[in-house]
């Protein structure tokens, strides 16, 4: 749908039933990201808050809440983004196909940014960033943030639009040591196109121009979060995907000005000048720490007349976010598996937090004229996976061949254990990567960006029955011996807190030594927990628990393990060690007081009747 704006969204969605508003004074200080995540869970509308405790503006969230309401808002253009995606995937495809994609090619022309003059709606007006809704998610967050930003800088080497990139990067409006009004922080890392573009000015001892564009069309954000093919610019798809073209132009400052934008905040970060960022409860389920990150100075705070402030919530999946990944591959397609060659699938698994655990099905061609029953092509896939773009920043890669299942569901979590844990040969099938990079937002490795990788590796026939139920004399040893199903094939083993690795080696050890000769053949993967009904409670709690919590190359044990020319393997079960370690952050945690208030909006006569 072509909006114009934010506020044409919002009355679109609020006519046909997708928002609601909500009317009586809440304070952005959790209340407002406790509301959103309640209705969140239960797929409830879009939310349009009218009075905002301390800020003057209004604000929505929930936009992008579930698909259904995401393929609504761009109806008129989904068809046509897929097959431009597909394009500049597979130019190809248009060589073989021209007419098919005539509509596509004309809308790519169509969608080219537009350069406005001076007298755009977003210089109705000025305001300041204490003067912004101040929303704080959870307790512990560092200050109020920005969550639904559109963060704008362009390369000092090569300016202008088309070389621009456009990124969402949350922004830390207040709090630890940043003046108000005048600092903010920005918090990105420095392989992402933001981080590119600083190097460069860095290295010629340049300020960099940040422009941040909050609200706007809701193509805008989108495309800021979009995995797009090399060359496809972020504002190109932002017009495609809207049937608009992206307006912009240059304020006497020399900043980029989005025209359609809410709010715009333009500022200027100097090379290494860095303050204390955080924490901030983050999308793995944990708080990210408190860390230097770049210092943005803040030069204007523009806004346009009637702007509403857009928002979303950071948390333990599924959250919004989820449904932003959803309506990504809704778009997207096939896109990465086109990129590598032999790849038919891959899904990073939303519930683990997303970068911690990739399923992947690739396929297993080499050798077709003997018959080997082990992973071979599918182990050159794997590297390629955690060598491409954002799957990088995976710990975890459970690969599987295509031959074996062609009906696998790589999103079904127990379908796709399954297949793998009845094939997996632990004497040969895990493939570890030490001492390198992971997430920066994720603290189980041994510092900052610091961690391991494995890959999990299945091809050939089924090597075992996977077990349901342990049987009635299956009796384990101290201190481990709590033990619950968690799917068939699987244990969350219980046992005492952790305490430091160099005394749980040897304990963890010691206690697969005295459990060697149990009747372990139906169940190929142990988690150590601290909470084994919470881990086997669901299957979002099993890989959330045990993905999150464990470095791989630091956490993995197995029963009768071995190492034979630096190749780690065992012939019992795998153990993972998912307890939580002094080194880990914490995890978020709602505040009761809070959640009560949120209740009373559910009451009748509360804006959320009938909802919650």
């Amino acid at each position: 749908m072509g909006y114009n704006s934010l506020a044409a969204c919002v009355a679109d969605l609020e006519k046909n039933g997708h928002l609601i508003r909500i009317k009586e004074e809440v304070d952005p200080y959790l209340e407002m990201a406790a509301i959103h995540m309640r209705v969140f869970d239960v797929e409830g509308p879009a939310l349009y808050f009218e009075n905002i405790k301390g800020s003057e503006f209004p604000a929505v969230s929930n936009l992008f809440g579930t698909l259904d309401r995401s393929k609504f808002m761009f109806r008129d253009s989904l068809d046509h983004l897929k097959k431009l995606v597909d394009v500049k995937m597979n130019p190809g495809a248009v060589l073989k196909n021209p007419f098919q994609y005539i509509g596509s090619s004309m809308t790519a022309l169509g969608a080219l940014p537009w350069k406005k003059k001076l007298n755009a709606p977003i210089l109705h007006g000025e305001t300041s960033i204490s003067k912004l809704p101040q929303i704080v998610n959870w307790p512990m967050d560092g200050g109020a943030f920005v969550t639904m930003p559109q963060v704008y800088t362009e390369d000092v080497n090569n300016p202008g639009i088309m070389h621009a990139n456009l990124g969402m990067y949350r922004i830390q409006l207040s709090g630890n040591d940043y003046i108000p009004d005048r600092e903010i922080g920005l918090h990105y890392q420095l392989h992402r196109g933001i981080g590119i573009h600083q190097t460069k000015a860095n290295k010629l001892g340049l300020p960099l121009k940040v422009s941040i564009f909050v609200g706007g069309p809701p193509a805008h954000p989108l495309s800021a979060v979009m995995p797009l093919p090399e060359g496809l610019s972020e504002m190109i798809f932002a017009g495609a995907l809207g049937n608009r073209r992206f307006r912009y132009f240059y304020d006497n400052e020399g900043f980029c000005i989005s025209a359609d934008a809410d709010f715009v905040i333009t500022g200027t970060v100097y090379p290494n000048e860095n303050k204390p960022e955080g924490p901030f409860g983050d999308h793995i389920g944990y708080y990210s720490l408190t860390h230097p990150f770049p210092l943005m100075k803040v030069h204007h705070v523009y806004h346009k007349k009637d702007p509403i402030w857009s928002f979303t919530v950071v948390g333990r999946p599924p959250q919004e976010d989820t449904s932003f990944g959803a309506l990504i591959h809704e778009i997207t397609g096939s896109a990465i598996p086109q990129e590598i060659s032999g790849l038919h699938a891959v899904n990073a698994v939303d519930a683990a937090g997303v970068h911690p655990l990739l399923f992947a099905i690739g396929s297993e061609r080499y050798t077709p004229y003997q018959t080997v029953d082990r992973p071979q092509e599918i182990l050159t896939i794997a590297n390629q996976i955690l060598g491409k773009n954002q799957l990088s920043l995976a710990k975890y890669l459970f690969i599987s061949a295509h031959e074996d299942d062609p009906k696998l569901d790589i999103y079904d979590i127990p379908a796709f254990f399954g297949h793998i844990l009845e094939r997996i040969d632990p004497t040969r099938d895990l493939h570890f990567q030490t001492n390198t990079t992971i997430d920066t937002l994720d603290y189980s490795g041994d510092g900052l960006n610091t961690g391991s990788k494995v890959v999990f590796a299945a091809a050939g026939t089924k090597k075992r029955e996977l077990a349901h139920e342990l049987s009635a004399n299956f009796d384990l040893p101290r201190p481990f011996n709590k033990a619950k199903v968690v799917i068939p094939g699987v244990l969350a083993v219980e046992g005492q807190p952790f305490t430091t690795y160099t005394d749980e080696a040897v304990l963890v050890q010691e206690w697969c030594r005295a459990a060697e000769g149990l009747a372990w053949e139906g169940f190929p993967l142990l988690v150590l927990c601290d909470d084994a009904g919470f881990t086997a409670e669901t299957v979002n709690n099993f890989v959330w628990t045990t993905f999150t919590r464990s470095n791989p190359a630091f956490d993995i044990y197995g029963i009768k393990s071995f190492t034979s020319f630096k190749h780690w393997g065992c012939a019992g079960p795998i153990i993972i060690d998912a307890r939580t370690k002094p080194h880990h952050a914490p995890a978020l945690i709602k505040d009761a007081a809070v959640e009560k208030r949120v209740d009373e909006l559910g009451a009748k006569g509360g804006s959320l009747h009938g909802i919650i």
